[in-house]
């Protein structure tokens, strides 16, 4: 029986949360519904969970910079590459950037070059995720066509507890199925 993303090819955002830790499920998850999974990783996601694990992961080697690799435009190669974007966890910031056009590393060009859907999983702490600039983002950000999953009430770092746990990887993962039956 062939897997449901058989040869899909998925690109893993993941940025500078607690929630990181979650996303190598999701891109095992992935992986195991048979779909190529390539991943890059913004410096501050490297302070929580290290390239070494998703690139056992995923078979493939973690993008995190811009200009140190053997591509001449490696944001325009990974979007062109790509069936399906996600960013698990989707940071306050990276939604700011994305929202206001800011391409500073190679995440966010990666996404300002896509054409392909594009799914967020917001993680951050409830205040964040309340903050009307935040509200505005995401509007914006639905206005041009982005899926958002999340974020869930529960227990969140340092003990508090509200609105703003990233969406468990298996309802991340139903949105990816979902959405690559159109694509």
């Amino acid at each position: 029986m062939t897997a449901p993303m058989s040869g899909r090819r998925i690109l893993l955002g993941v940025t500078g949360g607690i929630a990181a830790y979650k996303s190598a499920y999701l891109a095992r998850r992935l992986g195991e519904q048979g779909a190529e999974v390539r991943v890059i990783m913004t410096a501050a996601a490297e302070r929580f969970v290290g390239r070494q694990t998703f690139a056992a992961i995923t078979g493939n080697p973690v993008e995190r910079d811009l200009f140190d690799g053997s591509s001449a435009s490696p944001h325009t190669d990974l979007a062109a590459w790509a069936e399906l974007i996600v960013v698990a966890p989707a940071t306050t910031n990276l939604l700011g950037h994305l929202a206001n056009g800011l391409a500073d590393d190679l995440l966010t060009n990666t996404l300002l070059a896509a054409r392909t859907p594009v799914v967020l999983a917001p993680a951050m702490h409830t205040e964040m995720w309340e903050h009307p600039a935040t509200r505005r983002n995401l509007a914006t950000l639905t206005e041009d066509g982005h899926h958002i999953v999340g974020p869930e009430s529960g227990e969140l770092a340092g003990g508090d507890d509200g609105v703003g746990r990233m969406s468990e990887p298996e309802a991340i993962l139903a949105v990816v199925e979902k959405l690559l039956k159109h694509v």
